[in-house]
C-alpha cells in the first residue's frame, strides 16, 4: 500500500459532503469521521480540509455557524445544504460509475487475452 494516504483528486468534496449527511460537524470531527469510516485508509490534511470547507461554503454546498465543541472549545460547525445534497448525489453517481469501470478493467478477461 502506498505510504501517501491522501485522497485522490476529486474525492475531497465527495467524502466531506457524505460525512456531513450524518449531521453538523466541526472540521476536526469531519476529518476524524473520514479516517474512522475508511479504517484509516483515507486521511485528510488540515489545510486541504479547511480549504475545501471554505470553498464549499462559498459555493453554497455547506453553511457554517460557530458553536462549542464537545471539548468546550469554540468551533465552526458545518452543515450540508440542499445544494450540497444535490452536489453529493451528482458526485457520488460519477464516482460509482467511475469505480465500476475501473473494476471492469481490472478483472481478467474471459476467454484469454
Amino acid at each position: 500500500m502506498p505510504s501517501d494516504r491522501g485522497l485522490l483528486p476529486g474525492t475531497v468534496d465527495l467524502v466531506i459532503l457524505q460525512t456531513l449527511t450524518e449531521g453538523p460537524r466541526h472540521g476536526f470531527a469531519v476529518s476524524r469521521a473520514i479516517a474512522q469510516r475508511s479504517e484509516g485508509v483515507l486521511e485528510l490534511q488540515d489545510a486541504a480540509l479547511y480549504k475545501a470547507l471554505h470553498r464549499m461554503e462559498e459555493s453554497g454546498w455547506v453553511s457554517a455557524e460557530w458553536g462549542i465543541s464537545d471539548k468546550g472549545r469554540r468551533a465552526k460547525f458545518y452543515r450540508l445544504t440542499a445544494s450540497g445534497r444535490s452536489q453529493l448525489e451528482e458526485e457520488a453517481g460519477f464516482w460509482r460509475r467511475y469505480a465500476a469501470a475501473v473494476f471492469k478493467v481490472l478483472e481478467p478477461r474471459k476467454g484469454g487475452a
